[in-house]
């Protein structure tokens, strides 16, 4: 009986400190108390004595972290472990001292349609390294512990101006398709895959300027107007879901510079060629992407625009932005070696030439700004320093060109076949449209 009075009396103080924290924060707010900003530097470490999910086994943690709700971070998933170590870092400027950091630990599943969250927890940004309890958010148990670490240093810009400003490390995932099969040993696997880059300085160079969808676009009415668009909206979101599924079979990273991003950009058949190559694995690929700059998390979210999953969805771009009624921007990239893929030879290593990305607005759901074309490069060579970015509109006759020089290169030096060029299914192939279609509960 004694340890449950002490149980109690001790759940009873947390109870009134969190009480007594949230009022300070509410005055401060409610009479315009001076606030100091602040630029932090957050080091999310590790956690141990994870709570099991299951009788049986480890899991695969990941962990959501939130700033008063303004701007968030999801980390990398690792594997089969109860003690993972992420050491992953998170930048954020001028962010109010008052600020409450919380976090929600998860486990994902693969195939689960919903991550299992194992515990929460919320504290200060006061600097220093932290070891906080992981609680469990229906009874208040105890799930494990959580280790960081908090710079913080006055921030040196105006306080009005770009609050909550995220500024890096540039984070990516990998996102292979769920219908990805027996057929990947035939065909180049990136026609299965998806990525997201979290990028920084959107709000610098656009501002509150957003693109939203284009009311003049069959396919984007289709989507967002008239009765039977919940439903066109609901198949592509459950889509999206699983495109983007965060899984321990992701690939993870970070992008210090150009070369970085362009090792993304390798690939390519392993099955041979007919001229003496047999892989291309670790060559740029001259392949077209779609892609979509969000609102929803500041994210770089791409495709090859031949990939495999986008039959049978009303609009490829609809599907990277999870049907968002607007977007940063969109549109399609590719690669090319300085002077274009119609002077290059695969003689040459790629290491000895130029890399550039043709970035267009060639998007008919959204149907971005061509004047807005600036700002994008801008932005990208921001976030990918040294990267060389050519804008061309969607009218621009050098972007076809560029483009079609591309295409061509891919087609007549490695063995792509026409077909997958564009979205397409073989024979006895599953789609994501099929998958989705078996799964009602999304």
């Amino acid at each position: 009986m004694t340890m449950q009075r002490a149980h109690h009396a001790m759940q009873n103080a947390k109870a009134k400190s969190r009480s007594h924290f949230d009022a300070i924060k509410l005055a401060s707010k409610e009479f315009d108390v001076d606030i100091k900003y602040v630029d932090l530097v957050i080091k999310f470490i590790g956690a141990s004595d994870l709570a099991r999910m299951h009788v049986i086994g480890t899991m695969n943690p990941c962990f959501n972290a939130k700033l008063d709700d303004k701007v968030s971070y999801t980390s990398s998933v690792k594997p089969n472990t109860l003690t993972p170590v992420w050491d992953e870092t998170w930048i954020v400027k001028t962010v109010p001292s008052t600020a409450t950091l919380s976090v929600v630990v998860r486990e994902v599943e693969t195939g689960a349609l919903v991550d299992n969250d194992i515990g929460v927890f919320q504290t200060t940004i006061t600097p220093g390294a932290k070891e906080v309890e992981i609680v469990g958010k229906r009874l208040g148990r105890n799930k494990g512990s959580f280790w960081l670490n908090i710079e913080s240093s006055p921030s040196a810009h105006d306080s009005r101006s770009l609050p909550y400003s995220f500024d890096g490390p540039i984070h990516y995932s990998r996102h292979d398709s769920p219908t990805m099969g027996v057929l990947t040993n035939l065909r180049d696997t990136r026609l299965y895959s998806t990525w997201k880059i979290y990028i920084k300085g959107i709000p610098q160079f656009f501002g509150d300027t957003v693109q939203r969808w284009n009311h003049d676009y069959k396919a984007a009415q289709a989507l967002f107007k008239g009765p039977t668009s919940i439903a066109v909206r609901s198949g592509i979101m459950a889509g999206h879901r699983m495109l983007y599924a965060r899984t321990a079979l992701n690939g993870f990273g970070v992008i210090t510079g150009a070369n970085d991003m362009l090792k993304l950009l390798r690939g390519g058949l392993r099955r041979s060629t007919g001229d003496g190559n047999s892989a291309f694995e670790n060559r740029i690929k001259p392949a077209v992407y779609t892609y979509v700059i969000t609102e929803e998390d500041e994210t770089f979210r791409f495709s090859e625009t031949g990939a495999a999953f986008f039959v049978d969805f009303a609009s490829k771009h609809a599907l990277h932005s999870n049907c968002a009624e607007s977007v940063v921007y969109s549109g399609e990239f590719h690669p090319r070696p300085e002077g274009g893929w119609e002077n290059f030879s695969d003689y040459t290593d790629d290491s000895g030439v130029r890399w550039e990305l043709v970035v267009d607005n060639n998007s008919g759901t959204y149907s971005p700004n061509p004047d807005l074309l600036a700002k994008v490069a801008q932005l990208l060579e921001l976030n990918f320093t040294g990267i060389n970015v050519v804008v061309l509109a969607q009218d621009d006759p050098e972007l076809k060109k560029s483009s079609d020089a591309c295409r061509e290169y891919a087609l007549t030096k490695r063995g792509v076949k026409a077909t997958e060029l564009e979205p397409h299914a073989t024979e006895g192939e599953e789609t994501l449209s099929d998958r989705v279609s078996r799964r009602p509960n999304y």
